[in-house]
């Protein structure tokens, strides 16, 4: 094994840059992993452009699967050899919330990607815990899909599962069309996914959607010819992250509906009194829906995840958008001048085609 390693940091603000440093060594508890792809997350996005990283440099990189190179002399669970994705999040299982099974809900925690060195380099160290073994028959491209499927599944368990519910996606960008995915299989009675962009609605028909609706006209849910026959036994969730989308959820929403707000937002949510009262008004259930972790950690929603990939009822190639290597990924990424980016794009480190 070569002692160095490419990485990618974000070495400060509006700035991606290729370096090369040692392969890092593993402590006690730690394992070593060979990156073969990692993932660009929305939540990445700021933290390049907008002041959002916790320090710089910094290597992100938290949707990310490869192969155990070596493990720390305390590691017991995994072995050099098979191959992982990344559990990102690394609790501090003493806490209360933890106890609880509130994993990500309690103080102490640390995050690999982000308050941690991430898959944006060809090797990582992390702690034993972030190990999931991929099952057979699962690559590593679709292990870098976990942990974004999984962020879709939490706010279906949160909402008692989706078994012969009328789900509704607002935001079909990869969040929502993973969870589009997710709660098909998962036994919805429909599923609807709301946008602005008709190449993404067009790209949630073909991944299952029963119905689309574009909301860009402010009278959309006047003119959606399904509105009445999906009004009850209602899942919404609001995956896009924007104020105006949490008010489309709140008006498309049916009596006793459950919405889960799943995107985080940037602005100000400013609710007038009458938006406000819809809440009252309808009886709305509503969900915060943090990260993706339930008890035993990591959670139902990981188990749920390999059967869905190991019964192939995952449809990720149409989501990507790239599958690059680090120069052009870095080239890609920046163009993305802080924008949102179309689709997944993908860092390959050689491995795993």
């Amino acid at each position: 094994m070569n002692k160095t390693m490419k990485q990618v940091i974000v070495k400060e603000n509006n700035l991606l840059e290729i370096t090369e440093t040692s392969i890092p060594a593993c402590g006690p508890e730690d394992v070593l992993v060979k990156v073969h792809y990692s993932g660009l997350c929305g939540s990445d996005i700021p933290r390049i452009f907008h002041d959002g990283a916790h320090y710089y440099p910094v290597t992100l990189g938290h949707e990310f699967a490869g192969e155990i190179m070596a493990v720390g002399s305390l590691v017991t669970k995994v072995r050099p050899g098979q191959m992982i994705c990344c559990i990102p999040l690394v609790p501090d299982f003493s806490m209360p919330e933890c106890e609880r099974g509130f994993y990500s809900l309690g103080k102490g925690y640390t995050f690999v990607g982000s308050r941690l060195p991430g898959g944006n380099a060809e090797y990582v160290v992390m702690p034993e815990s972030s190990c999931y073994l991929l099952p057979a028959g699962v690559n590593a491209k679709q292990g870098a899909f976990f942990e974004p499927v999984t962020v879709g599944i939490h706010p279906i368990l949160l909402a008692g599962g989706c078994e012969n519910k009328n789900v509704v996606i607002i935001g079909a960008g990869t969040i929502g069309l993973l969870a589009l995915q997710s709660a098909k299989a998962m036994g919805a009675k429909t599923v609807t996914a709301i946008d602005i962009n008709e190449e993404k609605l067009a790209l949630a028909m073909t991944l299952g959607a029963d119905y689309v609706a574009n909301a860009s006209d402010e009278d959309f849910i006047s003119r959606f010819p399904h509105h009445q026959e999906i009004r009850f036994d209602q899942l919404i969730l609001e995956t896009a992250g924007a104020p105006q989308t949490v008010k489309t959820a709140l008006a498309f929403a049916g009596p006793r509906a459950q919405l889960a707000l799943v995107g985080t937002l940037h602005r100000d949510l400013l609710l007038g009194f009458q938006e406000y009262e819809q809440i009252l008004r309808k009886e709305l259930v509503l969900y915060g829906s943090w990260m993706n972790y339930s008890a035993p950690f990591p959670g139902k929603e990981w188990s749920i995840t390999a059967d869905l990939f190991i019964n192939n009822q995952m449809n990720i190639d149409a989501i990507i958008s790239s599958d690059t290597g680090v120069e052009e990924y870095v080239r890609q990424v920046m163009a993305l001048a802080g924008g949102p980016a179309n689709g997944k794009i993908l860092l390959h480190w050689g491995e795993g085609k």
